[in-house]
């Protein structure tokens, strides 16, 4: 193996790494801050993915997430949290809260309507 060969090898195996790393690394946890009334709330901005995508939560707590879509893709039209029986309209622009009360610890996914966009939700116990 020549110098090029072994550069353009350790070239592609880096990239191999950085990319297994970017979409399957450690997420950091956002927690929810608890807002008037005790309901803890986070804002979810919705562009080319959910950010934040992984939120914190205490179980037997009301929670409100308010979406914000920032993007015309027809995708994240709606997003679905299955597990609570939600699915909401997101009109590009506008704030839309989604309000639940979750009574069970766990993960819990929620995502776009064509399920390529997801996010977490990590409920903890309270």
């Amino acid at each position: 193996m020549d110098t090029a060969q072994i550069a353009v090898t350790a070239g592609g195996a880096a990239l191999i790494g950085f990319i297994l790393w970017f979409f399957f690394g450690p997420r950091g946890v956002t927690a929810a801050r608890e807002g008037d009334g005790g309901v803890q709330e986070v804002e979810v901005v919705v562009q080319g993915g959910y950010t934040p995508d992984r939120i914190e939560v205490r179980e037997g707590r009301p929670v409100r997430l308010t979406f914000l879509r920032k993007e015309s893709n027809p995708c994240t039209e709606q997003v679905v949290i299955g597990d609570f029986g939600i699915a909401r309209t997101l009109p590009e622009g506008e704030r839309v809260p989604v309000e639940f009360t979750p009574r069970k610890a766990g993960e819990y996914t929620f995502h776009c309507s064509m399920n390529m966009v997801r996010g977490t939700l990590v409920v903890r116990p309270g």
